[in-house]
């Protein structure tokens, strides 16, 4: 039911993805009273597909040059409060089976499912409320938002509603709207942990290897990524291409070693 009155929370969350539940339950932890909405009628979509369906949740190797920032300082901050070795001992609270695969990588043994589940449970060990299928209708400046839920008030609000990526399970530029509206400088967005797509006549090409996999090297603007590639029937992805389209721009080349063992 719709409530006329404004309900006041200590923090509102608008997203209920990864980041949004990860700073609920933190924010809850500390005693607040905590508020997650969401346009979406259910939570954490983006979760369940990452990993192929296993949630690849963190990487051992996880360290401040792993990530593209234009602020690199805020990345060893957070990294230094909160390390993989943190998300770890959480997952292993939670008795979540789990292996890692090559370079690192952390994936679940049995589904996406079980890390949703933990950060649900956490949520409610927290005591996080959930608004969802919830429209954004207005927010001014003095945190008062208007839903088609109801009117709520916050002393702190967290945007955390992602990127541009998977329009197809409910992404949008909500978050960029929202930083325009209070004024905040916005860098010029740019793909980035995406596949490369190629038209005619060269996808005719890679449909005919679509499903193949293949370690390889790719070099992109003086960055060098060893991995595995996955051909589609569209163009190339697997994590070396992810790692590398965070380096391509329009107009630059990439270089691919499909024998990276070989000196030639």
């Amino acid at each position: 039911m719709k409530n006329s009155n404004p309900i006041t929370y200590d923090v509102i969350i608008i997203g209920a993805g990864a980041a949004g539940l990860m700073c609920a339950l933190q924010a809850g932890r500390r005693g607040r009273k905590v508020l997650v909405l969401d346009h979406a009628k259910s939570i954490g979509s983006k979760i369940l597909v990452s990993g192929g369906g296993r949630c690849n949740f963190t990487n051992l190797g996880a360290g401040p040059s792993n990530y593209l920032s234009a602020n690199p300082h805020f990345c060893k901050s957070a990294l230094s409060r909160f390390p993989p070795e943190s998300f770890i001992e959480m997952i292993q609270a939670h008795q979540i089976p789990f292996h890692e695969k090559k370079l690192g990588q952390l994936f679940c043994d049995r589904s996406a499912h079980d890390i949703l589940n933990m950060l649900k449970d956490e949520c409610e060990q927290s005591h996080v409320h959930f608004v969802l299928d919830c429209k954004i209708q207005h927010l001014d400046e003095h945190f008062q938002i208007t839903t088609n839920k109801g009117i709520y008030n916050c002393d702190s609000l967290v945007i955390a509603t992602g990127g541009l990526a998977f329009p197809q399970i409910g992404a949008s530029g909500f978050g960029y709207e929202i930083a325009r509206q209070f004024g905040l400088q916005i860098i010029e967005t740019a793909p980035a942990l995406d596949g490369f797509i190629f038209s005619e006549p060269e996808v005719s090409f890679f449909r005919t290897l679509s499903g193949i996999s293949v370690d390889c090297t790719i070099t992109c603007q003086n960055s060098k990524f060893q991995d595995s590639l996955l051909f589609t029937h569209k163009g190339l992805s697997g994590p070396a291409a992810l790692q590398a389209s965070l380096y391509w721009r329009p107009g630059k080349s990439l270089s691919i070693n499909l024998l990276p063992e070989l000196n030639c």
